[in-house]
């Protein structure tokens, strides 16, 4: 008679989620904490000229311009822009997930001028008033964005994905800045 004899299974080592598997990108925590300053830097750069009560200054001057019949409400633009920014997060996650390579280095490098960019557009609009300046800066981050929508899809098509909302909402900003620039010459 054959019996079959319970043999132990061999333990199974378990990972933590905030390691990396070999051969793979970032751990889960940390690709989440770099890719949180998505969210994080453009907030911090516009933080002290947002068109708000708590900027007096800046929100009398943004309240006296002309403004072209196609602007969005005031409420839509930082919804707008929470969106967008959770989306270049959740694109910033997935290539630090993956691992590294060119290609995905030159995605990330994109992707955190983009970040320093919209920061950027903010100061140029609303701190320093420069209407002419901001409209070049929106148009350039069309050709930005489009350059890491196309590099990230090498390396990840929904991180590329995840880009799209940026690239569409910069022209579309451009188009805005450039009539608000017009209107207030």
């Amino acid at each position: 008679m054959n019996q079959a004899v319970d043999r132990p299974e061999p333990p199974v080592e378990v990972s933590s989620q905030a390691e990396a598997e070999p051969g793979t990108g970032l751990g889960a925590g940390l690709a989440a904490a770099i890719s949180a300053s998505a969210l994080v830097v453009p907030m911090l750069l516009s933080l002290s000229t947002t068109p708000t009560p708590n900027h007096p200054r800046v929100f009398l001057w943004y309240r006296t311009l002309r403004q072209p019949a196609f602007k969005p409400p005031d409420v839509a633009i930082p919804v707008a822009w929470t969106v967008i920014e959770s989306f270049l997060a959740a694109g910033a996650y997935r290539l630090l997930r993956k691992p590294s390579s060119p290609a995905r280095n030159r995605s990330l490098a994109l992707l955190a001028g983009n970040v320093v960019a919209i920061g950027a557009w903010s100061r140029l609009f609303f701190g320093r008033r420069n209407l002419p300046a901001s409209t070049v800066a929106a148009a350039a981050l069309i050709g930005t964005g489009a350059a890491y929508v196309a590099q990230a899809k090498k390396v990840d098509t929904p991180a590329a994905a995840a880009g799209l909302p940026l690239t569409a909402w910069v022209a579309f900003a451009t188009v805005l800045t450039a009539a608000i620039w017009r209107l207030n010459r």
